[in-house]
């Protein structure tokens, strides 16, 4: 639970430091991340201790909003909360011998970190009730076909890390304001917001946000004098 906690004030810091664009995440070792402690929570349960999470969930990603696109560089398992961190990142960029699971169910336990009614949206309904029910391990390039991860690349040390490494460079060579409005706009309608009240809110609160900035105007200028863009820091 104090991991929980860590990463979130890690993850606000992000969203603060106007020198930075995109966050990584990945593990060492075997796993990316192996779930919750269930020791630390058999511990709880005995001395009838609640466990309090941060409401940005699961390392602090699982239900988080932030501004700024996270990717997760998965370089081996990445089992209950592991996987639901996964589920709410940007990208999902994976070694060729990650592995990808809900096993809650095989604990007497269940996915509440806020996995569940956002991968149905992510790879559908049979799917999703296949990891869910079953707890069955998914490996990487079945996770890649079903459309849970972006990129399978091979297992060796700081590939996977290296790959993620690449698709941040190219997020963060544009506007950081037009990233941060474009990351808004799939989350609502990724959320359940229809098209259409999703595009209405979208220009009415983050897009004149946008046009109030100076990179907008920059991105149009360069284009026209053929040159590239000198973005300033978010200030949406």
């Amino acid at each position: 639970m104090e991991g929980h906690a860590e990463l979130h004030k890690i993850w606000e810091w992000l969203d603060a430091e106007p020198s930075l664009n995109v966050g990584v995440i990945t593990g060492t070792g075997r796993a990316f991340s192996a779930g919750a402690d269930l020791k630390e929570w058999n511990n709880r349960n005995s001395s009838g201790q609640k466990r309090e999470m941060v409401p940005s969930g699961f390392g602090a990603l699982s239900r988080r909003s932030g501004r700024k696109p996270i990717i997760a560089a998965v370089n081996g398992l990445a089992f209950g909360g592991g996987c639901e961190l996964i589920v709410n990142c940007d990208l999902v960029v994976a070694s060729s011998n990650a592995t990808f699971a809900l096993p809650e169910v095989k604990r007497g336990v269940v996915a509440f970190a806020g996995a569940l009614p956002r991968i149905v949206r992510t790879i559908g309904k049979q799917r999703a009730m296949e990891m869910a029910l079953t707890g069955r391990t998914v490996p990487a390039q079945e996770a890649k076909e079903w459309g849970l991860v972006n990129k399978v690349v091979g297992d060796k040390d700081g590939e996977v890390v290296d790959a993620a490494v690449e698709y941040a460079k190219m997020i963060a060579e544009n506007s950081p304001d037009a990233v941060i409005v474009s990351r808004e706009g799939i989350k609502m309608g990724w959320e359940g917001m229809g098209a259409e009240d999703a595009t209405r809110l979208a220009n009415d609160v983050w897009f004149s946000r946008l046009q109030a900035g100076e990179n907008i105007k920059e991105g149009v200028k360069a284009f026209v004098e053929k040159r590239k863009p000198k973005w300033k820091a978010a200030k949406l």
